[in-house]
């Protein structure tokens, strides 16, 4: 029965790169562990790097392998446009290096620099203090200070391609419905192993984000679902992800994928069934789970977050509740007439009283209005902290725990 997410290290356990040496995990193959591993191939006509760490992280890498394949670099190879998959580019390219993406990093890339501020400011909360942390041990390290990289690709391929390169083979295959829509996965043929990068998410065997909380383009559910399937197809028997150690068992990986794509698959129809029906998207993020046979960590994404990522993917951002939803002023706007009507005390004892009673949402509902109205109301913001630490409490989410401790600290209070 699936249940892998509960063997392997949650989200907490992502580090950066430490200048450990590399780890060899197959015959010629070594793991460098970071923010998103990296892994040497070695072959006849010099070592094939599949992807290559945030910047800060690759002169580590680099010397990890340097210790045990010192030959020029022939390819790299990028599972995905994310910068701690490419951002360590730069120091491993030679001058002949061939650096091979799929078609649609153009795309992606024009993307997040369009929205590069953006972006990085609303996902500061989750990562900045351990990246800062990182950088400066890598600097303690002698790594130096190293921009990230912005690899323009020497090659891409649409669809799938062949390689050939010092008598090893290799596949690669495209993946849209990974984190990106340039992801790929690489699939050495003669040993049946596939390098699947994040496609699955950070953490294997677990719900992936169709839309993380930071910001980015929507995930197609059936797009996610067709990549599982290129997979299974496949019949791998040794993954090697994004993160933490290889998975091993042809039977083991085609029960865990086939679990990951199930449970997408029941709660897309789920959804789309629910949107027929006319029941609106909070209803379905409370109701939407999957059965118990399809047994899915919630370490990274969330099954309410799919839901409600499925339903705006299909009809945007109209819900169809409010008349309001169609003009630009917010439930905010009227906080004051709110607080002025039933008056803060009021409000906050209710706040209190959801608190006490488990329902710490309804009483960040109450107190948002009272801080919109008062922003310095000391006894909302005592109220407001009290629910987040409940939520904070029951959370083994990454992201939802992160957005959880940060907005206590804006509160004023300790998480």
């Amino acid at each position: 029965m699936p249940g892998i997410h509960r063997e392997r290290p949650g989200a907490d356990a992502m580090a950066p790169a430490d200048g450990s040496p590399a780890r060899p995990i197959a015959d010629g193959v070594w793991m460098s562990s970071g923010l998103s591993n990296s892994y040497l191939l070695a072959t006849d006509e010099g070592r094939i790097v599949v992807n290559t760490g945030m910047g800060f992280e690759g002169p580590l890498h680099r010397r990890a392998y340097d210790a045990v394949d010192p030959s020029p670099t022939h390819t790299i190879l990028l599972t995905q446009g994310h910068y701690d998959h490419v951002g360590g580019v730069d120091t491993f390219r030679d001058r002949s290096t061939e650096v091979v993406m799929q078609a649609d990093h153009a795309i992606w890339r024009a993307d997040n620099e369009r929205l590069e501020t953006f972006r990085s400011r609303n996902a500061a909360f989750a990562w900045i203090d351990a990246i800062v942390a990182a950088m400066e041990h890598a600097r303690t390290l002698g790594a130096g200070a190293v921009a990230q990289s912005r690899p323009e690709p020497t090659r891409t391929f649409t669809d799938t391609t062949d390689l050939l390169i010092g008598g090893r083979r290799l596949t690669l295959i495209s993946v849209p419905g990974g984190e990106t829509t340039d992801s790929m996965v690489i699939w050495s043929p003669e040993d049946r192993t596939a390098f699947t990068g994040n496609l699955f998410g950070p953490l294997f065997g677990h719900v992936p984000n169709l839309v993380t909380i930071r910001g980015d383009r929507y995930r197609d559910a059936l797009a996610y679902i067709a990549s599982l399937d290129r997979v299974l197809a496949l019949r791998p028997a040794r993954l090697i992800t994004g993160h933490f150690d290889p998975i091993d068992g042809e039977d083991r990986i085609a029960e865990e994928i086939t679990a990951m794509r199930d449970a997408m698959v029941w709660v897309h129809d789920r959804t789309v069934d629910g949107m027929n029906e006319g029941r609106d998207v909070h209803t379905l993020m409370r109701e939407i789970t999957t059965p118990p046979a399809l047994d899915i960590g919630e370490g990274y994404g969330r099954t309410a977050w799919n839901v409600r990522a499925i339903w705006e993917h299909y009809a945007g951002w109209f819900h169809h509740r409010s008349t309001t939803e169609l003009y630009a002023v917010p439930a905010t706007s009227v906080a004051p007439d709110v607080v002025r009507a039933a008056g803060a005390d009021t409000l906050i004892a209710a706040a209190a009283d959801h608190v006490a009673a488990g329902r710490p949402v309804e009483a960040i509902h109450l107190t948002d209005l009272v801080l919109a109205a008062v922003p310095d109301h000391a006894d909302a913001r005592r109220i407001a902290i009290d629910a987040h630490g409940v939520l904070l409490e029951d959370s083994r989410n990454f992201w939802e725990a992160a957005w959880l401790r940060r907005s206590i600290t804006k509160l004023g209070g300790t998480p």
